[in-house]
This record gives structure tokens, sequence and C-alpha cells, in this order.
């Protein structure tokens, strides 16, 4: 593991010879990104909903000339992304209709993640010599952060202007279990043709930390259109095994051949096969490890609506959820493909991985970007990436 001089970060990417890490590198041309805001940005609010202890929940747009965003300031959930094409703007994430949806959702729908993202087998870890339980919230196990997790918290605005909307949150000690007050920043901003989300957290004592995004991608405008139609790229030659309880077995397995080797792009009911990792889940719900020169996080495109995302991190994996719980949970939902940015599941049990504590002297940074373009009838692959390379540059 590196660690990151320009922003005290720890980072998973491989080291250039100047000392630059490739993670850094990508994530000094997203903060970038933000200095050049739109001016035609334009930030509006309304309560969207009240709890049940009266708390009111309100939903924040962002808006300019090709994208606009709803977040809730409960859970930070992004309910709507719309993408401004030709033929009109096109809605690529699920959404819940009201508050009290989301109350009930237990399908984590557009939440920000954390503590910790995905599994911690047992709700348990051993760290130092001290066994830390945690809040077991998926049978046995720890699930993004447990009962009281991130994507469950009333979340404060901290700043809301033109161009961005600023969240926080104080997650006390021993909440779900865990070490350490954790202060964490989420903030949203559309710069250009992009949405870009940075988390910022520090603690006052060691603690695991690996903070992601959940929201439900389906890129056809419709979300019936089936998610699997949509085509897939990830730089990854490695997935993670897992057990019955999607616990990553240890194993980091070469994906070459078979239902995970995404490194071409290609429509996801094509690679999808009856090997046992899939259908034992029913489907894709696995962490892809990216390669060291990984040029993003995954690509995304649909033939059906001809817009394309591509997602940068520089997380060191990906764990790609197919939505397969949403057909029994909320079938009128359709489907939607999580791909989410992040450190390795269950990591503070795998010595092997790369370690997920954060520690007093460290700040946590992790940006998600996700770029977005509309091609209308794209006849290679190749077509869309420049597209998105063009759009990167918005």
């Amino acid at each position: 593991m590196l660690r990151c001089a320009s922003f005290s970060l720890l980072c998973h990417r491989r080291q250039d010879p100047c000392g630059i890490c490739h993670g850094c590198r990508t994530r000094c041309s997203l903060c970038c990104l933000v200095v050049k805001n739109s001016e035609a940005t334009n930030v509006t609010q309304r309560v969207f909903g009240e709890l049940s202890d009266g708390t009111i929940v309100k939903v924040i747009s962002l808006t300019n000339e090709y994208l606009r965003a709803e977040i809730l300031t409960r859970g930070g959930v992004l309910r709507s992304l719309q993408v401004n094409t030709s033929n009109g703007p096109v809605e690529v994430v699920l959404g819940l209709p009201d508050l009290a949806a989301y109350v009930a959702d237990t399908d984590n729908l557009g939440i920000l993640v954390g503590r910790y993202g995905n599994r911690i087998a047992g709700a348990q870890y051993d760290h130092a010599g001290v066994r830390h339980q945690l809040d077991a919230n998926e049978g046995r196990n720890h699930l993004h952060g447990g009962r009281h997790g991130f994507g469950r918290r009333l979340w404060t605005v901290l700043e809301q202007t033109q161009h961005r909307l600023v969240l926080a949150l104080t997650s006390p000690a021993g909440e779900g279990g865990y070490p350490g007050t954790l202060h964490v920043t989420a903030i949203f901003e559309l710069s250009g043709a992009a949405l870009l989300l940075t988390y910022h957290a520090s603690t006052d004592a060691e603690t695991p930390v690996n903070l992601t995004h959940h929201p439900y991608f389906n890129l056809a405008g419709d979300p019936h259109v089936p998610a699997d139609r949509q085509w897939l790229r990830v730089p990854a030659s490695h997935f993670l095994p897992v057990d019955a309880e999607l616990i990553p077995t240890g194993e980091v397995r070469d994906v070459t051949g078979g239902a995970f080797d995404f490194r071409e792009a290609v429509e996801v009911r094509l690679r999808r096969t009856d090997e046992a990792q899939v259908t034992a889940s029913s489907g894709y719900d696995h962490c892809l490890v990216l390669d060291d020169d990984a040029d993003c996080s995954a690509e995304l495109y649909s033939p059906h609506s001809g817009v394309a995302m591509r997602i940068a991190s520089p997380m060191p994996a990906l764990q790609f959820y197919e939505g397969q719980a949403l057909d029994h949970s909320q079938p009128q939902l359709g489907r939607g493909f999580c791909l989410e940015p992040q450190g390795f599941p269950d990591a503070p049990n795998h010595p092997q991985f790369p370690t997920a504590m954060l520690s007093p002297s460290q700040i946590y940074l992790h940006p998600i970007r996700y770029t977005f373009a509309h091609l209308d009838n794209a006849s290679s692959w190749n077509e869309v990436m420049e597209e998105l390379n063009a759009r990167a540059g918005t």
C-alpha cells in the first residue's frame, strides 16, 4: 500500500518511478474538475418528507446543461440522475417515489455507504489483539455499516452553492460496533458532463473505513428494459470468489475466459454463464480486482438510449451487483447495476488484502467521477470510448 503525499491518503495503486501513484494522478485530475465548475449550474431544494420523529428530509437538486441530480439529506441518496440528450432527458438511476418508500427500502437504493461498504464476515474482526464485534444485519454478517449505516443517517448540509453540495455526519465511537469517532463529508458536484462525489473522513482511533456509493444504473432510461442488455467493460484481470454467504474466500482468481472477464466490452447477458460462482448468487454480486494500470473503474453503455457512462476512482476494486434481489423485494422498479468502487470486502479478516484501517494521522479521501455521453447508433466500442473521452474534457 502507498501513502499519497499530496493528499495524505491511503492508496492501493502502483507507483511510477517519479513517486506519484496512478491513483493519485487520477485523483488530481478529478479535483481539477472541482475548480472548473460551471456558472450555469443551479441548486434548488425542497422538503421531501418528514420522518416519524418529526425530522424534515430535504431533496436538493443540482442542474447544468448536461445533467440534473437529486440528492436526499437522509442517506445522501442519489434519488435521480438525468442525462440531457438530443432526444430529451434520460433517467439513468433507479429511484423511489417518496420518503416512506426510502425508509422501508432494504436494497440501499442510491445511498452513501459506510462505515464499511460490502460485507464483514461474522460481523467481527480482530485488530491489535482486540476483537471488535459489529452489528450483524445480514444473517450473522455485517453489511454496509449495519443497521445504523450512513445510508440511514440524516446528513447535515454544510455548504450549498451554485455548483456543489457538501454533506457531513459524525459517526460516534461504538456506533455499529466500530472503534473511534469518524467525521465524514460527502461532496456532490456537477462539472460539465460529470457528477463528482468526493468522500473525506478522519478518525480519532484506528478503525476500518470503506466508503462507497450504491446507485442502481439502468442507462436505457426505462428500468423495465433488462439491465443485462447494457454493455459493460471493467479493466480487471482478477476477481474475489465468495462462499455461500457472499463472503470472500481469500482467493484472488484469474478471470480469463470466464463469466467475470469484462476486460473487453460485452453485453452482460452474453457473458453470464452457469459457472458456480454466478449461479450460487443468482447472478453477479462479486468484487472485481482492478488492474494496476486500469484506465477507469468501469464503463457502461445502453444501445437502447445511446447513453454511456465511465466511472473513475482510485480504489483498487469494484463491486458488481446485478440487483437480482429487486426481482422479489421491489419488482416494480425493474433492474439496475450497482458498480461500486471500493476497497476489498472483508479486508479486516484477510491480512493478504489491502488494508482498510484508517489511523488518526491519516485522512481518507475517495473521489468517484461519473462521466456521461450520448451517441446515436454507436457502431463500435471505440466510438463509445472516444465520446466519453471528449466529454471528460468538458
